[in-house]
């Protein structure tokens, strides 16, 4: 007898593998995160997400509906969460939710939402200035930064283990702390999380030179990007945003009105190589980790 192979009783057919489990007495432990978007927040589809199984039947181990607050505003998310409500109490079905914040992030800025098409091989400015119109020559970006060494002045204890700059000029306990700028060579990412070299929706860029606050780059493929906001990724360069945004600010005040905070629970989303070296301390004040594989994708290699 070849042991290669395997024996089965009778043959297995589609419709038993789809059919539907058999109830247990134990919960299952592995749960569902189903994100509530644009075509998936009506109570008619929420309904059919809890029936299949973005739910439980048990508080304590009920699945998550998320709430993406990286794009639409309180009033759109506001109107899903009472979509959420009626399904449940439609279905019986019980499930928690998860308000996922956009947290810092460089977006180009399209204000006339035109399409914008950029060809490989030519070259485009990224630029603070948001009162321009974003074209195929010209990308406004949200961050006046990003050519720049900004320098500022920190008080540290002398036992704090970082990389700072010391001046003799400085005053007792107080160090300068420089911020990592662009350099000709550096690459950024505008588009998709996801990028297979055939994209069209999403594209690389090549820092070409650094001219006062505009940064030119060299387009390495071309692509279209449509709507008002592409996020803006730069590999490996911190990035000095406030952690927390008025948007942000927003979602906190939006969860206030769901029950205590203090049954809340905060989940840190590891999405970049700064994320990974503070990791064990990130650890300590979280009560769980979501590593963001498109993001940690793009900033490090596959090894």
């Amino acid at each position: 007898m070849n042991s290669n192979h395997l024996l089965l009783e009778e043959p297995i057919r589609m419709a038993s593998i789809l059919e539907p489990s058999k109830p247990s007495f134990f919960p299952a432990m592995t749960k569902i995160v189903g994100t509530l978007g644009p075509k998936s927040r009506s109570v008619e589809i929420i309904s059919d997400c809890l029936k299949a199984g973005m739910s439980d039947d048990y508080v304590l181990f009920s699945s998550v509906a998320r709430f993406d607050f990286s794009w639409g505003d309180i009033e759109f998310h506001q109107e899903t969460l009472e979509n959420l409500k009626t399904a449940v109490k439609s279905t019986r079905k019980l499930c928690a939710i998860m308000l996922d914040t956009g947290g810092p992030e460089l977006q180009v800025v399209n204000k006339t939402e035109h399409p914008i098409s950029l060809e490989a091989d030519t070259k485009v400015i990224l630029t603070p200035d948001q009162d321009k119109p974003a074209t195929s020559n010209l990308l406004p970006i949200n961050y006046h930064g990003l050519s720049k060494h900004m320098e500022g002045l920190y008080y540290l204890p002398s036992t704090f283990p970082c990389l700072l700059i010391y001046h003799p000029s400085l005053p007792p306990g107080f160090i300068m702390k420089r911020k990592k700028a662009v350099k000709k060579g550096d690459t950024i990412f505008i588009g998709q999380y996801l990028f297979t070299g055939n994209e069209t929706t999403s594209v690389w860029l090549e820092v070409d030179e650094v001219c006062s606050e505009d940064v030119v780059c060299l387009i390495k493929n071309s692509a279209t990007l449509s709507g008002t906001l592409y996020t803006l990724h730069v590999s490996q360069i911190r990035i000095d945003m406030p952690t927390l945004t008025d948007k942000d600010k927003e979602a906190r005040s939006f969860l206030s009105k769901l029950g205590e905070l203090n049954q809340t629970q905060i989940f840190a989303k590891i999405e970049n190589i700064e994320g990974l070296t503070h990791f064990d301390e990130i650890l300590q004040e979280a009560d769980g980790i979501i590593f963001s594989r498109g993001n940690l994708g793009i900033d490090l290699p596959p090894e």
